[in-house]
């Protein structure tokens, strides 16, 4: 049976679960493709208007990730709970820990799961069309449209797609029908994060997030300004990122990636490829 990944009754600062529920639980997630430019460009340091912005002028979420390496001891909880919930062989790590050098000659530990790019590579150079981008910012593989061309996989700057070599393994549970929200890794085709879809519309958080022990990632959402973690940390998302002075990965490639780092001491991000 799987671990009750909703809220606790009460969170963070006090807020209640019903109070973070009516931030961050969505609406249901559509596969809708929303072409480079037509979706505003959300981040951090606009929050403000985006958070006064009406409801009817863009989409009610913007789903993001926060990884805060300062207390990643780099136990790969995320990544063996990645695989649990979507029936993964070893060798398939949607979401990878990385060990990094950092300037004062020691180490430090760097999760990378799919970056959800606003303006994703691998979104251009799919030839049938199988990559998606949400007009929540989920980017998505629909497998049955898949050909495993590999042309994402090379277009991605991240190295965070990975082919299907062989058969899924066989379901522990009930299978559940293949969707780009809940994809099943299909031989010849490609797979990659999808920050658990399936789970959003519920308000339930992924399984990365829900099984980090250290409290490392988070969920966030750019529109409603919130994040939660694991440990039922709820913070307000911009000014988590302001005041902790966040960086994402590889930013200068213009991709727009929509997961945020917290750095440590003696951290960069350049070496991790």
């Amino acid at each position: 049976m799987e671990t009750d990944t909703s809220l606790p009754e009460t969170v963070g600062d006090g807020l209640s679960r019903r109070e973070v529920m009516a931030r961050i639980a969505a609406v249901t997630v559509t596969a809708t493709v929303v072409g480079a430019g037509a979706a505003a460009v959300v981040s951090y340091q606009d929050d403000a208007q985006a958070a006064t912005q009406p409801k009817d002028k863009g989409p009610e979420h913007a789903w993001c990730t926060v990884i805060d390496l300062r207390t990643c001891d780099g136990c790969q909880a995320c990544t063996k709970a990645c695989q649990k919930r979507h029936n993964l062989r070893e060798e398939q790590t949607w979401i990878k820990v990385f060990t990094m050098d950092d300037d004062r000659g020691g180490t430090f530990n760097m999760p990378r799961p799919c970056m959800q790019c606003e303006d994703p590579p691998c979104l251009k150079v799919c030839p049938v069309s199988a990559t998606l981008r949400t007009d929540e910012g989920l980017v998505l593989v629909d497998t049955d449209e898949c050909v495993g061309s590999r042309a994402c996989m090379a277009a991605c700057p991240y190295e965070a797609r990975y082919f299907n070599w062989k058969d899924p393994l066989p379901p522990k549970r009930m299978p559940m029908p293949n969707s780009p929200q809940m994809p099943v890794a299909q031989k010849g085709t490609v797979g990659k994060c999808v920050l658990c879809a399936d789970r959003l519309p519920h308000g339930e958080l992924p399984a990365c997030v829900a099984e980090c022990p250290m409290g490392v990632l988070y969920v966030g959402d750019l529109v409603q300004d919130v994040a939660v973690n694991g440990q039922g940390t709820t913070v307000v998302l911009s000014q988590f990122l302001r005041e902790n002075d966040a960086v994402r990965f590889k930013e200068e490639l213009g991709t727009n990636p929509r997961v945020w780092y917290i750095l440590g001491h003696g951290q960069t991000l350049e070496k991790a490829s």
